[in-house]
Order: structure tokens, then sequence, then C-alpha cells
């Protein structure tokens, strides 16, 4: 299995964990787009994505819906 290489200024270690906890129903539509843009559909599923601030973004417009917890690795 290949190394995954980092791009310049991201370490490869750093990952989050992200958990739907609230549903999405009745909120707007691009709230929506993003909880889908991030992977998440149901509640209590979760998602481990790279720690990048575009992430860190989509979470903050979303916070009141999600649970994020920073894991090391793949998060598993």
């Amino acid at each position: 299995m290949p190394k995954i290489k980092a791009k310049e200024g991201q370490s490869v270690g750093k990952m989050l964990k992200i958990t739907l906890v609230h549903s999405y129903i009745g909120r707007p539509e691009a709230q929506r787009r993003v909880l889908r843009g991030m992977g998440l559909g149901k509640v209590n599923r979760s998602v481990v994505l790279n720690d990048t601030p575009e992430i860190r973004g989509m979470i903050r417009k979303v916070d009141h819906l999600v649970a994020a917890v920073e894991v090391e690795g793949n998060g598993k």
C-alpha cells in the first residue's frame, strides 16, 4: 500500500471524526448541502475527514448539528 503524501503545509496524521447528532429536517438547503458534502446523511453516522481549513469551515456552518473530534491516523 503506498504512503499518502501530504500537500505542502498539511500533516498526514490529523483527521477529524464528524458525527451527525441532530436531524437536518427543517433546516435551510445550504446546511443540507454542507452535510451531504461531508458525506453525512443519517443521524448518528460518522465520517473521518482530513483536518483542513475547508472542512473546519463546513463544520462551523453546521456546528449545531454535528459533533467533531480530532483523531490521529485514519480515525479507526
